[in-house]
């Protein structure tokens, strides 16, 4: 019986040593899109704040891959943060509202 069950077992020790991945994966057709949202975001004026440098619209456009996929990342984890901040600050004054 451990005979059998020892397959199984490295199975899922093998599963559990492989770290899950929740990245997307960026493929050259969403580098379009990720174009347009990087320029929405200078267009909106908060490029400096998001990303940390001040780009232009013609500096969005000249832009490489690997530029944009960096920048990207920058934005999403801005974004991340934001949401995190505010939760937290919805969450404590829930809670202060609720003592």
């Amino acid at each position: 019986m451990a005979e059998q069950n020892e397959p199984v077992m490295d199975d899922v020790m093998a599963l559990l040593e492989t770290e899950p991945t929740n990245v997307p994966v960026i493929s050259p057709t969403n580098i379009p899109a990720l174009h347009e949202e990087l320029a929405i975001l200078v267009a909106t004026g908060r490029c400096k704040e998001a990303i940390g440098i001040s780009l232009s619209q013609e500096q969005v456009k000249r832009l490489d891959d690997k530029e944009v996929i960096k920048y990207h990342k920058r934005y999403e984890t801005f974004i991340g943060a934001k949401t995190t901040d505010l939760l937290i600050d919805s969450a404590l004054s829930l809670t202060i509202k609720f003592v």
